[in-house]
Order: C-alpha cells, then sequence, then structure tokens
C-alpha cells in the first residue's frame, strides 16, 4: 500500500466523477434541494394549514335541546361557532365534512341542570380530521365552563365555598429553555434526513466505480496498472467517502439555512409561534452531529463499495443496494418513536446509535460516555466493511463474475 498511489487514484476517480451528471445530482442537487422541499412544503406549510385551521369557524348542529332555550342560546352566542339547523343524518354530514361536530343534549336539559340532576351531553366528531376536532375543542370548552358555572351557583344556593367542588390545583409548567424544547422537534428530522442522504449520496458513485468498470471494460486496464488492488480500492473508497461527507455536509448546511426560512414563517401564525418554539439548532450541536457521521458515512462508503463490486451488473448492483434504503430508514425511524431512549445497549446498534446519539446532540443533551462508546462502536464496523471490501478485490472471481 502506498499513500501516494492512492492519491493518484482518489485524484483520477474524483475528477471523473465530477463530470458525471448523475454522480453530481446525488452528491449536491439532491441535498441541497430535498431538505427545503421535505422541511418548507411539508412542514411549515402544515403548521400554516393548522394555524388557520384554529382560526376558522366551524358548523356544528345541536341535536335535542328542544326544551331548553337556555342552553340553546348560550351555544348560539358562541361567537367561534356557526350553529346550523338540526338534522336526522348529522353523523353523515360530519362524515361528508359538511358540518364539522355535533352536540347531543336531552330534551329537557336545562331541567336537569336546575334540578341539579347529571346531565348527558355527547359531543360527535369526525377522529383525524383537524377541522373536526377544532370544532370539538370549542365544544368541550364551552361545556367545561358551562359545567364551572353549575357548580358555583348550586354552591352559592347552599351558602358554600367555591373552593369545596375544587379540593386541589394542578398546574404543569415547562422548565425547560426554548432551544431545549425546539431541540427535542429537531433531534428526530435533522439526523433522520442526514443519515438517509449519506447513503443515497454513496450509491451512484460505489456502483459506477466499481460494477461500472466492469461494464464499460475498464477494470481490466485498471488492474494491469503497476498499483496495488488495495491502494485501488483504498483510492476509490475514498472517492465514494468524499461523495457521502459532501452529501451529509450539503444536507446539514441546507437544512441550517432551511431551518431559519422556515422560522420566519412560522413566526406569521401567532397560535404556534406564541409557543415559544425556536427553529434553529447550534453550531456546536451541528458540529458533533457530523462527527458522529463519519464513521457512519465510511461503513456505508465501504460496504456499498463492496456490494457493488460483487454484482455483475449495474442494475444487479442496483437490486443489491436498493433494500438497503429501507435497512437504513428502519433503525432511523426507531429512533425518533416515543419512549426509545439511549442505552448502553442501544449504543452497539448501527444507525439506530448515531440517530438516537444525533437526536440527543441536537436537544443540547451530552452524553459523553455514550458518544466515545457509538463513535468507538461505529469506527469498528467501519473498519470491518472497509476490511471486507479490501479483501472481495482480491478475488478474481468476483471481479470478473460473468
Amino acid at each position: 500500500m502506498n499513500g501516494r498511489n492512492i492519491a493518484v487514484v482518489y485524484r483520477k476517480e474524483l475528477t471523473d466523477s465530477l463530470r458525471d451528471r448523475r454522480t453530481l445530482i446525488s452528491m449536491i442537487v439532491v441535498p441541497i434541494f430535498l431538505m427545503p422541499v421535505l422541511t418548507i412544503f411539508v412542514g411549515v406549510l402544515s403548521a400554516r394549514v393548522i394555524g388557520k385551521a384554529m382560526l376558522q369557524v366551524p358548523s356544528v348542529m345541536i341535536v335535542g335541546a328542544e326544551n331548553s332555550p337556555r342552553i340553546l342560546s348560550a351555544l348560539r352566542a358562541l361567537p367561534d361557532v356557526r350553529i346550523v339547523p338540526p338534522s336526522s343524518d348529522y353523523a353523515q354530514q360530519i362524515v361528508d365534512k359538511k358540518i364539522r361536530a355535533a352536540v347531543e343534549l336531552p330534551s329537557d336539559f336545562d331541567a336537569m341542570v336546575a334540578r341539579g340532576e347529571t346531565a348527558p351531553v355527547r359531543i360527535d366528531m369526525y377522529e383525524g380530521e383537524i377541522n373536526s376536532g377544532f370544532g370539538a375543542d370549542k365544544l368541550q370548552k364551552f361545556f367545561r365552563d358551562f359545567r364551572d358555572r353549575a357548580i358555583r351557583e348550586r354552591l352559592e344556593a347552599r351558602h358554600l365555598p367555591e373552593n369545596l367542588a375544587q379540593p386541589i390545583v394542578v398546574e404543569e409548567k415547562n422548565v425547560a429553555p426554548p432551544e431545549k424544547v425546539s431541540g427535542v422537534v429537531l433531534g428526530g428530522l435533522v439526523p433522520y434526513f442526514v443519515i438517509i442522504l449519506a447513503l443515497t449520496g454513496t450509491m451512484h458513485p460505489a456502483m459506477d466505480l466499481t460494477v461500472g468498470e466492469k461494464e464499460r471494460g475498464t477494470i481490466e486496464t485498471i488492474l494491469c496498472s503497476p498499483i496495488s488492488r488495495t491502494s485501488l480500492v483504498l483510492g476509490k473508497f475514498l472517492m465514494v467517502l468524499t461523495a457521502s461527507l459532501s452529501t451529509a455536509v450539503l444536507a446539514i448546511a441546507s437544512m441550517g439555512l432551511t431551518l431559519a426560512a422556515a422560522g420566519k414563517m412560522v413566526g406569521e401564525v401567532p397560535q404556534i409561534s406564541s409557543a415559544g418554539l425556536q427553529l434553529n439548532v447550534s453550531f456546536r450541536a451541528v458540529f458533533w452531529v457530523f462527527v458522529m457521521i463519519v464513521p457512519l458515512a465510511v461503513l456505508f462508503s465501504a460496504a456499498l463499495l463492496a456490494i457493488s463490486l460483487f454484482a455483475k451488473s449495474f442494475k444487479e448492483a442496483q437490486s443489491y443496494l436498493s433494500p438497503l434504503t429501507v435497512v437504513v430508514i428502519a433503525p432511523a425511524i426507531v429512533s425518533v418513536l416515543p419512549g426509545v431512549e439511549l442505552n448502553a445497549g442501544l449504543s452497539l446498534i448501527p444507525i439506530l446509535n448515531t440517530s438516537l446519539v444525533s437526536k440527543e446532540i441536537v436537544s443540547g443533551t451530552y452524553h459523553w460516555n455514550y458518544i466515545a462508546l457509538i463513535f468507538g462502536s461505529s469506527c469498528l464496523y467501519a473498519a470491518a466493511a472497509l476490511w471486507v471490501a479490501i479483501r472481495l478485490f482480491q478475488r478474481e472471481d468476483v471481479l470478473f463474475r460473468i
């Protein structure tokens, strides 16, 4: 193995790859433009849609309460709800989104409340439909307030203190700073996209430098050069690694710029900006996420290079590499599920460990013992994958499979 020879192979492969349109698209175009599309046009626009839905006046139907003018008058006086005439097919109208919710009351609701009885109230809604949910929430709030007033009136009629019906008061308070809350929200998003793009940015260069050489008939010429096969495979590996890291760096940079633009758009939605959510990631977090991605990029580069070398054609290599996307996506998705927390056992599982520790880093939490364990284990897996790639490059039956 000769460092100068490795540099020559690397420079040659880098020059050829930069001339290839498909490599440039996977390395540059995809990470730069995919982040804004996925983050702004999906996430932020969804937030704006939710904000608009919260401001809409839902159409609500009152079923029953024919002999209860007090509750009917109170419901019709609601400023943020539009009452529509009653109909027997109210359930179907909710499903068809003609109305957002319906409230079912007994005909003598007022009399039951006046007698001190328990009056049943049922709110019908379309579960999972956002506008219907907001309509039902407004009705829930109205009846909670109505219930509290009825309790106060009953206590006053019996000359009892109001706090008799409220022995305890429970209050929730968020003690985490806004950047921590934002980090939890973004912690699963940032590493997920960066890891996926680090893999996809590696696929085409890995195939082009191995099975592509076979299809073009240039593999024999390269093997006849006075450079050892170890130097050849290391030079090619460095080119694939460059593609992976370049894609990861561009993805992180694009994500940062996208989040800055997204923060301005979210700030225009009062219902969301009032929560104090900050869409930004610190430079320190970006640096450590990149550090944790490096051994994973080495693993991807070496593994894809070995798999592509084993294939006989470009099409066969694609059939081998496509399932790897699912293999990478699955642990990345698991890392963002509720209740999945970083521990010593999960720190040894490839991809999942990097995704989990990156999520913690983005949220501002640095478990240095886990960071060291994950970095070390990832380097070990990467070294094993690189060793396999080097060994496969020594075998004639792999290089010249027919």
